[in-house]
């Protein structure tokens, strides 16, 4: 479904974001700009950084529901000519049929190569728009509006874009970094609980990482992360400031970039064997049990303390993450099938699993060569626990 808008005179000018963080890459550098209400303004800030452009805003029904007309107000406002492509929600909107319309439209609005694409929505919507950008015209701009928090703090920043396959999650895609990424915290306040919570998730990742004093900072003030205020938006910034400064070191992740993926490859199988089924799992909540699994994993190689591991634990579900994969309802197959799906990721080289382990909180770290064998047992543990459970 599309529309488009007549210009008009210019209207107010771009409002001033709480935060703002450089991503630092020569000629693909951008600025991620953080505070709330900065849809409303969107349209002075498009105007001022990319004038005498069109727009295409791509978002699906549920976003548009809550943030579209801001949105539209303001390119309206600001004599900013755009259409608008809606999609449905979900994961199953970053497939094939889904891009192939989302690129019809694009080039049904005869947008041109200098123009940009706006990505309003979470991940899948990030993604999604990203891979569109890359491609159509051999590479436009776009601009990421990140409405979620999962988006906020980790996928609309670094350009990876892409869609899934059958044959598993982000298998096909791009590298293609934004040209801005603007992020209206007060969008949060529009989310459920469940899916702030599993963004939350990706906040605590960092600290994980490499920043053991931001995750003592979360245990004392997550509350706050969560009821809005100036302690969500440092948060943010937090998570984007450490996002870009790997990102500047790896941008198209070559070597520590990976780090990055503290719990995915557990999660991502976690997500495909279940079916991408938001009822059951939802894309943070997978990570959170990832990251849980990567820090036993690392117990069980004497890499970590199990003090560390239930530390972490603790953290997540004390602010309502699942932990566990008894918590994960219905059927998630066996250890070969688990393991089927670890191989297909895209973290393994050459048949060898490369999975982020720990040596303790803040102190996590790429292991290379992983032996399947010891993964593939330890699996079968914890299938043994669920059912116990």
């Amino acid at each position: 479904m599309s529309a488009t808008a007549p210009t008009s005179e210019a209207g107010a000018a771009a409002p001033t974001p709480q935060a703002r963080v450089p991503v630092d890459l020569a000629a693909n550098s951008y600025d991620i700009l953080i505070g709330p209400g900065l849809i409303a303004g969107a349209g002075a800030t498009l105007a001022e950084r990319f004038p005498d452009r069109r727009f295409a805003v791509i978002t699906d029904t549920t976003v548009a529901e809550h943030h579209l007309d801001a949105l539209a107000a303001s390119l309206t406002d600001a004599g900013l000519g755009y259409s608008t492509i809606v999609v449905t929600p979900g994961e199953g909107s970053k497939s094939f049929s889904v891009f192939e319309s989302v690129v019809d439209g694009v080039l049904s609005a005869r947008l041109e190569r200098g123009d940009l694409l706006v990505a309003l929505g979470g991940g899948v919507i990030g993604d999604l728009t990203g891979f569109v950008a890359g491609v159509v015209r051999r590479g436009m701009r776009f601009v990421q509006m990140p409405t979620t928090l999962l988006s906020q703090v980790d996928s609309s920043v670094g350009g990876k874009t892409g869609i899934n396959t059958r044959h598993g999650k982000n298998l096909v895609g791009v590298f293609h970094q934004p040209a801005l990424v603007i992020a209206d915290t007060a969008t949060l306040d529009t989310l459920d609980a469940r899916d702030f919570r599993a963004g939350y998730a990706e906040v605590a990742k960092y600290g994980l990482i490499d920043d053991a004093e931001f995750f003592g900072w979360l245990e004392t003030n997550w509350r706050e992360v969560f009821s809005g205020g100036t302690a969500r938006v440092e948060a943010i910034a937090r998570c984007c400031r450490a996002k870009a400064r790997v990102v500047k070191i790896d941008e198209k992740e070559a070597g520590p970039r990976a780090l990055l993926n503290l719990g995915h490859t557990f999660g991502h199988a976690l997500e495909s064997i279940t079916h991408y089924d938001a009822e059951r799992l939802v894309h943070g909540e997978g990570v959170a049990i990832g990251m849980v699994l990567a820090h036993e994993f690392s117990v069980r190689m004497n890499l970590c303390s199990p003090d560390d591991l239930a530390r972490m634990r603790a953290h997540l579900v004390e602010v309502g993450l699942p932990t566990r994969l008894s918590e994960i309802p219905g059927d998630i197959g066996s250890a070969d099938d688990l393991m089927a799906a670890i191989l297909q990721d895209k973290k393994v080289k050459r048949g060898r699993l490369t999975f982020i382990l720990t040596r303790g909180l803040g102190a996590s770290f790429i292991a290379d060569d992983v032996p399947p064998e010891a993964v593939r047992a330890f699996l079968a543990d914890k299938l043994t626990e669920r059912v116990a459970a």
